[in-house]
């Protein structure tokens, strides 16, 4: 029988703003002016983690182009297309609506994301979301990102609850492998470069957090504990 819930872990890119889908667009036009192709399926691989041996986008452009980049030179202005295209962005569909909720129920909340506490924190604040959230966890806390469960055991640590009472919101198969190693539930909310992906093991999966009712879930876990 699933533990009553007592705590909800939220991701951050891709989850609360598809800030994720702005970072492939800037790799997409990036590979496009050098005349490559950047498919969704092969950019996917590090979403919801970092650049890695299973794929970076630096290695693969230089790959394919023989060139050397400077790739300080080309952060700077590709973050710079980035946040261009920030400008204007709103939470997705549902959030505001679980946080609001999870508050009403007294369920306290804490991201846990693989990005730093900088642009979290940074987007906290811009979003005003500081004060739906116990605390923010990233990949300052731990030094590890997902799929690596430690994000989400640290989060849960500081909340004072047990993993097994824990469910996480995700968008990525990275953040989803987290959650099932860190022993908590995770529903799966695929963006535009997830939802290809194949979520097996996720508890449910959902086409935006608008689906969710944390009052429904609560009141099923507490009969069946």
């Amino acid at each position: 029988m699933d533990e009553p819930i007592r705590a909800v872990l939220f991701d951050f890119d891709g989850l609360i703003v598809d800030t994720e889908s702005v970072g492939y667009e800037t790799w997409r036009e990036l590979f496009a002016e050098h005349g490559h192709v950047l498919p969704i399926e092969v950019y996917a691989q590090v979403v919801g983690t970092d650049f890695n041996q299973a794929y970076d986008p630096r290695r693969d452009l230089e790959e394919r182009t023989g060139i050397s980049f400077d790739w300080e030179e080309v952060e700077i202005l590709r973050r710079a297309r980035e946040a261009e295209i920030h400008e204007g962005m709103h939470l997705l569909p549902g959030v505001m609506d679980r946080l609001e909720e999870a508050r009403a129920l007294g369920i306290p909340c804490a991201v846990a994301s693989s990005s730093p506490l900088s642009w979290v924190g940074m987007w906290m604040d811009r979003l005003q979301l500081r004060p739906y959230f116990h605390h923010l966890t990233t990949v300052d806390d731990t030094g590890k990102v997902k799929p690596d469960p430690s994000l989400f055991l640290h989060a849960a640590a500081k909340l004072g609850v047990d993993p097994a009472q824990v469910l996480v919101f995700e968008d990525s198969l990275n953040g989803l492998r987290a959650a099932m190693a860190g022993g908590m539930r995770c529903i799966v909310c695929p963006g535009p470069l997830t939802h290809h992906l194949d979520f097996a093991g996720a508890w449910r999966r959902v086409a935006s957090l608008a689906e969710v009712s944390l009052a429904e879930i609560s009141n099923i876990d507490s009969a069946a504990a």
